[in-house]
């Protein structure tokens, strides 16, 4: 299995995926056309728009960019894809579609069969056991909670730290993923921007410059170096 599930598409300063270009061009290496998943956004830009978009951003790595939504047969178009980028967006809608589409399981036995993923955001929150360390609001009312389980745990991306300097005294993301956990026995990976992970065969590790922050149930929080393996 080859995967990268990176927190974000677009770091500050830099355009979209421009930040991980490196990386996705040796991903995609050998690949010609990438298969985009484009249901995680509810608004401001259509299908097409984000695709052509996705397409722009990948024009240095693969020939071309195909959008699920442009084929009769999704299902077929998962399984048969060398290549597959599911975009950000809101994980509750991303996680609805995938469902009432009948495509979570053709897209989770098509990545562990060897078509190369890329995640970000919400396409990143999809990695994990289930969906419930999203930051996202419920906008609409999934089937099921449950995602593609590529993972053996869950995911946060866009982690904060607290801001000491901050008036706000509400939760904080940490204060939310333990709540989460006080109800559920499942280890969560707060990851940065600008931060990605790397599943590469048997092998899952923390990729970019800034370190990991690491939620086990009824442990205190560690943080975890870059390029070192996420196993617990």
């Amino acid at each position: 299995m080859q995967a990268i599930i990176a927190s974000t598409s677009t770091t500050y300063g830099s355009s979209y995926l421009e930040y991980l270009l490196p990386v996705l061009k040796t991903h995609f290496e050998g690949v010609e056309e990438v298969l985009f998943i484009p249901f995680a956004r509810p608004g401001g830009i259509s299908h097409d728009e984000y695709t052509s978009k996705t397409t722009t951003g990948l024009q240095s790595c693969v020939k071309s960019v195909k959008g699920l939504h442009e084929f009769n047969d999704m299902p077929k178009a998962v399984r048969t894809a060398k290549a597959i980028f599911v975009g950000g967006g809101n994980t509750f809608l991303l996680v609805k579609q995938l469902h009432d589409l009948g495509l979570m399981t053709p897209l989770k036995e098509s990545i562990t069969n060897g078509a190369k993923y890329l995640g970000t955001s919400a396409g990143s929150n999809i990695c994990g056991l289930n969906m419930q360390t999203t930051n996202d609001m419920p906008i609409v009312y999934p089937p099921s909670f449950h995602t593609l389980g590529l993972l053996d745990f869950n995911i946060n991306p866009h982690y904060l730290e607290p801001n000491s300097s901050s008036t706000h005294k509400g939760e904080t993301r940490e204060t939310r993923i333990k709540e989460f956990q006080a109800l559920n026995d499942i280890n969560v990976v707060g990851l940065k921007e600008g931060s990605w992970i790397k599943i590469n065969g048997g092998e899952v590790t923390l990729e970019g410059e800034l370190p990991a922050v690491i939620f086990t149930p009824g442990n205190p929080m560690y943080e975890l170096d870059p390029s070192q393996p996420i196993k617990f």
